[in-house]
């Protein structure tokens, strides 16, 4: 059940983000489109979400952040998980130099500063669009997951049914395709939806500090806008909104996670049983 749930919601925000601009079209509103007659207007008929102080839309703006915040995530956690399978695997598989090389190079982006460096590199950088923001935050956010891959993948490479293929003469590129990751899918999926909600996290925080284009329109974008002003005002409908949206797509990752966690985990399925079993009797 939490697993449908929070796949539910994750599919929702997805399908927001690709019929967005199509949706807001049909609406006759836009991210940018201002309303002279209803400026910070609560809502109401003809705003459902209220406007902004400059008379734009507020569920136009948060239709449009949906698909640059979920681009950010997607691009981002496609570009850290990447990174960390063939790091994590490859050293934890071959062992060695090469595990000690990747694991020198693992531990050299564990121990970076990584929100400085990230507000250099995308202050530094003129383009700050979501692909930008995401790249500098995928490049970044892999090392934890890699190491853990590692581990993971040391523990594989001893097991019987391995060695068992090993001694039958299969190649490394096929025990890795085909007898590890396989069993690392579970740990795969849950750093992908964790890399995602930080990549998330992470282009709203950098927002909020004033480091995006000034053509783009994120969730994150629209908190840093309303702070100026909404708090001010009491405009609660301004930055509400985009909030309850980042806590949703949080909640959603999270529930996907305790359910692949109930999966993977033993001790969690023999508990589930046990409980089946009291309440049936």
């Amino acid at each position: 059940m939490k697993v449908r749930v929070g796949i539910g919601i994750i599919a929702f925000f997805a399908v927001v983000a690709v019929v967005g601009p199509w949706l807001n079209d049909l609406m006759g509103i836009g991210p940018w489109k201002i309303d002279y007659d209803a400026i910070g207007r609560p809502p109401g008929d003809g705003h459902l979400l209220g406007t902004t102080s400059q008379g734009t839309d507020v569920l136009a703006q948060v239709i449009a952040g949906t698909r640059n915040s979920m681009v950010v995530g997607a691009v981002a956690g496609v570009i850290g998980i990447v990174l960390a399978v063939v790091v994590g695997v490859t050293a934890g598989f071959f062992g060695g130099k090469v595990d000690a090389l990747l694991s020198f190079l693992t531990n050299m982006f564990l121990v970076l500063p990584v929100l400085p460096l990230t507000l250099i590199v995308a202050g530094y950088v003129q383009d700050t669009g979501p692909i930008t923001i995401a790249l500098i935050i995928g490049l970044f956010g892999w090392a934890p997951g890699a190491r853990t891959l590692r581990a993971q993948t040391l523990s594989l490479r001893g097991r019987d049914f391995v060695m068992a293929m090993r001694m039958l003469g299969e190649t490394k590129a096929r025990l890795i395709f085909v007898e590890v990751l396989p069993h690392l899918a579970g740990w795969i999926s849950a750093m992908f939806l964790h890399l995602v909600l930080g990549a998330v996290l992470a282009e709203a925080g950098l927002a909020f500090l004033g480091i995006s284009s000034a053509d783009t329109v994120s969730w994150g974008t629209i908190i840093d806008q309303a702070r100026q002003v909404a708090l001010l005002n009491g405009m609660w409908w301004w930055f509400v909104p985009p909030g309850l949206c980042i806590a949703l797509l949080g909640t959603a990752t999270g529930l996907v996670n305790f359910g692949i966690d109930e999966v993977m985990n033993p001790r969690l399925r023999t508990a589930d049983i046990k409980a089946m079993r009291k309440a049936l009797a």
